[in-house]
């Protein structure tokens, strides 16, 4: 089968990309809370983290992207959290689905 220069699953037309790690990066920003919303050109995520006793929270990062990479990122959740279920088993999620944790009210 012939290169095909307009299919980017081909291998011969994926270029290498080289993606740097910086210091204060690699350490990570611990979160137990994101906060999604969106509008027609964007989602927003704010990651945040709330803690017992303290009765207000800040956003420690902000990720705005394309409902493209939206889409992409919910894609790539779910297939790496089926592959870490298939390795450690099923994640629990103590039956709560609710936007905001108890207690939450106001997002400034």
């Amino acid at each position: 089968m012939a290169n095909n220069p307009n299919n980017p699953n081909d291998p011969q037309n994926q270029q290498q990309m080289t993606i740097e790690l910086g210091e204060k990066e690699a350490e990570g920003i611990y979160s137990n809370l994101a906060i999604i919303s969106h509008s027609p050109a964007e989602f927003v995520v704010d990651f945040t983290r709330i803690l017992p006793g303290v009765p207000k929270a800040r956003v420690h990062a902000r990720i705005v992207m394309t409902p493209q990479h939206a889409k992409l990122l919910l894609h790539a959740l779910a297939d790496n959290i089926g592959k870490y279920e298939n390795q450690y088993g099923e994640v629990q999620v103590d039956g709560q689905h609710q936007p905001f944790p108890p207690g939450v009210t106001n997002i400034n």
